[in-house]
C-alpha cells in the first residue's frame, strides 16, 4: 500500500474460523467470533461497530444474543437482509461495509463476522491505523 502511495484503512488483528453440527446451521459465527475475539485478546465489549451477516432474522438474533452483540453496533448501516448478501461475495461486502463505517464514525476496533453453509462460521477483528 505505501509503495503505491495508499493509506490503508485498518489492520487485521486477529481471525476465526469454526464449525458446528449442519443441523444447527446459522450458528457457525459463535465459536468463530469466540476464537477471534480471544486471539485478539478482546471482548464483545471492545468493540466499536459490527457487520455481522443475517442469513435470516431470527439466525442473526440468536447469533448477537448468545455473543452479548450491543444491537446498537450491529450492522448500524443496515445488513444482508436490507442490503444484500451477494453469492461468493458477501465478506467483501461485509468487511468493505465495516471498514467504511468505522472510517466515518471514527469507530477503533471492528469485527466482521458471517455464517457459511453448512454450519461454518468466520470472524475478522479489525483495527483502524
Amino acid at each position: 500500500a505505501r509503495q503505491l502511495g495508499l493509506q490503508p484503512l485498518a489492520r487485521v488483528v486477529s481471525f476465526g474460523s469454526a464449525g458446528v453440527d449442519p443441523a444447527i446451521m446459522g450458528t457457525g459465527p459463535i465459536p468463530a467470533v469466540r476464537k477471534c475475539l480471544d486471539r485478539a485478546g478482546w471482548s464483545a465489549n471492545d468493540l466499536d461497530m459490527i457487520e455481522a451477516n443475517e442469513a435470516f432474522a431470527a439466525q442473526a438474533m440468536s447469533v448477537n444474543k448468545e455473543l452479548g452483540f450491543d444491537p446498537l453496533k450491529v450492522n448500524v448501516s443496515g445488513g444482508a437482509i436490507s442490503i444484500g448478501h451477494p453469492i461468493g461475495a458477501s465478506g467483501a461486502r461485509i468487511l468493505v461495509t465495516l471498514l467504511y463505517g468505522m472510517q466515518r464514525s471514527g469507530a477503533n476496533k471492528g469485527l466482521a463476522t458471517l455464517c457459511i453453509g453448512g454450519g461454518q462460521g468466520v470472524a475478522l477483528a479489525v483495527e483502524r491505523i
